[in-house]
């Protein structure tokens, strides 16, 4: 789910916000960025345990650290998944950031890093609780085979591209 919504927002920047026009914007053929998927995760299993359940005045003293949090862990992904990109496909996906005035090695940079932070931030404090409540709300039942569909989607997808680009 979170990857589709990283998609989304990266069509949504391209198309909307920088006026380039649509263009595919993940490795794989489905509509979803699984680097988003699994920075969510990140977020869900680093940093949303210390504001899940907690009081507002708690969760709100703790948006600073939870900012940082998601801004760093984020942006470490973002740099490890260019590397193996690269290592994997030859090249990474994304634009380089060579025209940023603060990056490293054109592959990360301080103002999307920031945005990451951002987005962290409306992700666990408005988003994850949100789909929390729309999941406990569905029958188990359909919540599985939900899941059941959506993976095997997700895995077909990832195995034909591997084998595409192992083969041309």
């Amino acid at each position: 789910m979170y990857s589709i919504i990283g998609w989304l927002y990266e069509v949504f920047l391209e198309v909307v916000v920088y006026r380039w026009g649509y263009s595919d914007r993940g490795i794989l053929f489905g509509p979803y960025c699984p680097v988003y998927g699994f920075g969510a995760l990140l977020f869900l299993f680093l940093v949303y345990p210390m504001i899940k359940r907690k009081k507002l005045q708690t969760r709100l003293l703790l948006l600073p650290v939870v900012f940082l949090l998601c801004a760093l862990s984020a942006t470490l992904l973002e740099l490890i998944t260019s590397y193996l990109c690269e290592a994997v496909l030859g090249s990474w996906p994304w634009q380089t950031y060579s025209q940023y005035a603060i990056n490293f090695q054109a592959r990360i940079a301080l103002s999307p890093s920031i945005r990451f932070g951002i987005g962290g931030v409306v992700f666990l404090y408005l988003l994850q609780p949100l789909f929390e409540k729309l999941t406990t709300a569905l029958p188990p039942k359909i919540l599985t085979f939900l899941f059941g569909i959506l993976s095997v989607l997700f895995v077909a997808d990832l195995f034909s591209t591997i084998i595409l680009h192992i083969f041309t």
